[in-house]
């Protein structure tokens, strides 16, 4: 029987070509007609310490990095001690026999990764030689292989010939010194290429181009982990007349920037990692207050304080949800996968605008870094929303309706105060109980705009249902997948709109006796907000800074369903 599904893991040190060895193995995947999916999980130090990557090549669309690994490609002694127990009964591990020497193991050949790139005069296509080895593995025609290198290294600059070469003999060397060991895996299925177009990219990437389909025009930030990579493409794409990427000082002066772009009429963003989200606190809350419409990016890591910068954690939705003091409700959307990175960008451009008020995108870092092939946006379907702007007379009273009102830009006609402290129908700072009452009234009334939202469903009448968030989507589908294949009658829901939510969800999962949220920190935080909704929910938490197994998620699932129906039989007797 043909594998229809292959994973490797790569594991070694920062700086040895772990995470490009992965990236690589996608990208000449995809290329190819096969899905691929990458998690990567490194350390914070820039070079160093132990870093591993995972690839997983499907000829279906894959939905999370895979539990099992098929191969194993250590690159040291300590990343092969780490990692073994990790590899299938029948897998493969591939070791660098110029680093250490593994004895009385019959699953493991060793491979001297970078001599044999030396040999071809490229010292970096050590990458190649694995390449060629894992392609043998799965039996891979190599013409696949060399037309991705054909393709990669064919930039129109001289030397591109040599480049070629030498990787296309790294390819052969890797595949033929493999072919000495006798180790087989049997034969990958042929790729099932899609009828669409795809593009191979980034869960960040996905998040910048969505912002400049959605009509970005200004930009700031501050480097730090996980977010700086959106700062790098927008510093290096967001070009042209009338847009603006620029690094500033600090975090606090990123959501003040984007304040002021906000209320002189342009489509502003910054984005930043929690410790960010905090320090912009207070300008969120005058975001809110004075109405002027902004997204705000956070990529999600370990926390609290500095905490794990460069792993994936699930626990800044609270803060998402209210990160100014005193009475406000952010908008908060929360992409599962890196295709719904690029549309959950552009609709939070357009709530921004629809609502005139601030937005959070909840991104993550298992998403910042993964690569997935997806389908080609068409972007001549995206639909750009822009605010209600003010053409009348001066003398235009701003906050006067308890609805939405058109929004004036400076320089135009209709001056008023964007105010934070409370304010008159002008904007004029005001304390009159009475005025306070309709503001806030006003503000909160606004959200109702935001009614666009959707959802996943499926198996609905089953009185126990599954629903993660974020990241977690693409891990906690499988182990759905997983028990409705071996006979439990469960169900299964997913929204990335975290708030508002979609109402007639609500209403289905108030109606179930018990709502099972995954989700990747200490606290249950998902869980307590549907509880606070009248949900019947319980969180189902992993706090390591890696992402949910689907094989062991699906035990402890099937562990708390058995009690729940333990419970239910001793309430009847």
């Amino acid at each position: 029987m043909q594998m229809r599904d292959f994973v490797v893991r790569f594991a070694g040190e920062g700086g040895q070509g772990v995470v490009t060895s992965a990236e690589g193995l996608a990208q000449s995947s995809t290329r190819v007609g096969y899905h691929a999916l990458t998690f990567a999980t490194f350390p914070s130090q820039i070079l160093g310490g132990p870093t591993w990557t995972q690839a997983r090549i499907s000829v279906e669309p894959a939905l999370a990095p895979g539990d099992d690994v098929n191969v194993l490609v250590a690159f040291n002694k300590d990343a092969y001690d780490a990692h073994i127990n990790d590899v299938r009964e029948d897998g493969v591990v591939i070791f660098d026999s110029t680093e250490f020497q593994l004895e009385d193991d019959g699953r493991s050949f060793g491979l001297p990764f970078e001599d044999l790139a030396k040999s071809t005069g490229n010292n970096r296509a050590a990458n190649m030689v694995i390449m060629g080895g894992l392609a043998h593995l799965i039996n891979m025609p190599q013409e696949h292989l060399i037309s991705f290198v054909e393709e990669r290294f064919n930039r129109g600059r001289d030397g591109d010939a040599e480049i070629i070469r030498s990787n296309i003999e790294a390819l052969n060397l890797g595949r033929s010194h493999l072919a000495e060991s006798g180790f087989s895996l049997g034969d990958l299925a042929p790729p099932e290429q899609p009828e669409y177009e795809q593009l191979m990219i980034k869960g960040n990437d996905a998040i910048s181009i969505g912002a400049i389909a959605a009509g970005l025009d200004f930009y700031v930030g501050y480097p730090i982990s996980p977010a700086t990579t959106i700062l790098l493409y927008m510093e290096r794409n967001l070009v042209g007349n009338d847009r603006f990427a620029y690094q500033v000082s600090s975090e606090i002066e990123s959501i003040t920037t984007i304040l002021g772009a906000g209320y002189a009429g342009k489509r502003a963003m910054t984005a930043t990692a929690g410790p960010g989200v905090s320090l912009m606190s207070e300008g969120l809350g005058l975001a809110w207050m004075a109405e002027i419409p902004l997204v705000v990016v956070d990529v999600q890591r370990g926390g609290p304080a500095t905490g794990l910068p460069t792993k994936t954690e699930q626990s800044d939705l609270l803060a998402a949800l209210s990160p100014a003091h005193g009475d406000s409700s952010i908008p908060v959307i929360a992409p599962g996968t890196v295709e719904e990175c690029f549309y959950a960008t552009i609709t939070a451009f357009n709530w921004a605008e629809r609502y005139q008020g601030p937005v959070i995108l909840l991104s993550e870092h298992s998403l910042a870094e993964r690569a997935q092939n997806i389908p080609k946006p068409d972007l001549s379907k995206i639909v750009v929303e822009r605010r209600k702007v003010y053409e009348g007379d001066n003398g235009f009273l701003r906050y006067d309706s308890l609805e939405l009102s058109p929004m004036p830009v400076p320089g135009g006609p209709g001056a008023y105060i964007a105010n934070g402290s409370e304010h008159d129908s002008f904007g004029d700072t005001t304390h009159l109980p009475a005025r306070h009452v309709q503001m806030m009234e006003r503000r909160f009334s606004k959200l109702k705009l935001l009614n666009d939202s959707t959802y996943e469903s499926d198996n609905t009448d089953a009185s126990i249902a599954l629903i993660p968030w974020g990241g977690s989507k693409g891990s906690v589908l499988e182990t759905y997948n997983l028990l409705r294949a071996q006979g439990m009658d469960v169900a299964w829901y997913y929204t990335m709109f975290l708030s508002p939510m979609p109402e007639d969800l609500l209403t289905e999962l108030r109606s179930k006796d018990l709502v099972i949220v995954p989700e990747l920190n200490y606290q249950g935080q998902f869980a307590s907000v549907l509880r606070s909704l009248g949900v019947k929910a319980e969180a189902m938490t992993l706090y390591t800074g890696l992402p949910f197994r689907a094989g062991e998620l699906s035990e402890r699932v099937k562990q708390r369903v058995a009690g729940a129906s333990e419970q239910s039989e001793a309430v009847r007797a």
